[in-house]
């Protein structure tokens, strides 16, 4: 078993020159404890305002099987959103390289040995599942409910402000997602594209308002689990709603991509849903 402890972003291996391992070593991945990021929002650490999960879908899985022949998959990890620590997405990516020219016995050995590894990173159990590449769970399908993008507003604000963020005296149930999610590595500056959705039930939010609030993220700079939180956050508060799912889809980039959602104890996200541009 590797011995992994909780990091802060300054020794990851992000924004950092990296050798590409051959062969695995646990040792690669880089936790990092939530509850830094989480106190400025009033987050406490046991007492969770949401439940939620970091889905992590992963393209480039290789390893080699008993005779030594190449296999390839596609993998989906889920990590508890109460885990005490995220992992760095670079080291995981060093992590999974470092299975390409090592030999399993057969697929349960592989998906053991991801499930014991990042549960110990992430001090949580995590779930792994192994696709084929031409999986049909992997088809591409749309977001549920209306889109946003096609309001017409003016916009001139680029950072996060809940001041945006609007409701009305009527209660309604609906969904509402857009396109227009951008933030950026808050280590690297590279942007990170993705889409939102957001189901709740409560006093009807303000449409052009919630659409410039998500646009105040395109300069801001986090992971994409505290931009999930952030918002969250920000519409627990502002609104006050009885129930809230709040997701994001984030667009792959080197070869991960990254789908956190938070909700209300009840509410659950839609199953199996993967974008076009991931």
């Amino acid at each position: 078993m590797s011995s992994h402890r909780p990091e802060t972003l300054a020794h990851a291996p992000l924004g950092r020159e990296s050798a590409y391992p051959e062969h695995y070593d646990a040792g690669l991945l880089y936790p990092i404890v939530r509850a830094a990021n989480r106190a400025p929002l009033g987050i406490e650490e046991g007492a969770l305002p949401f439940v939620g999960e970091d889905e992590w879908h992963a393209f480039e899985v290789s390893w080699l099987n008993a005779r030594g022949k190449p296999v390839v998959a596609v993998a989906r990890f889920r990590l508890p959103a109460d885990s005490p620590r995220l992992i760095e997405s670079k080291s995981w990516k060093l992590y999974l390289n470092g299975f390409n020219q090592t030999r399993f016995a057969n697929r349960e050995a592989v998906v053991a040995t991801l499930e014991r590894d990042l549960a110990e990173a992430a001090g949580s159990p995590v779930g792994v599942e192994l696709f084929g590449v031409d999986d049909e769970v992997l088809a591409p399908r749309r977001l549920p409910g209306e889109c946003l993008d096609e309001l017409e507003i003016e916009v001139s604000d680029y950072t996060p402000s809940a001041e945006h963020l609007r409701v009305g005296e009527e209660i309604v149930e609906e969904t509402l997602h857009s396109h227009l999610l951008k933030s950026n590595c808050p280590v690297t500056g590279q942007p990170d594209w993705g889409s939102m959705l957001i189901r709740y039930r409560g006093p009807r939010l303000d449409r052009e308002g919630l659409l410039r609030y998500l646009i105040g993220y395109r300069q801001h700079q986090d992971f994409h689990e505290h931009c999930v939180e952030h918002i969250f956050m920000d519409l627990m508060t502002r609104a006050r709603p009885e129930r809230l799912l709040v997701l994001a889809r984030y667009v792959r980039r080197g070869g991960l991509d990254i789908s956190p959602w938070r909700a209300t104890p009840g509410e659950r996200p839609p199953s199996a849903l993967r974008l076009a541009r991931q």
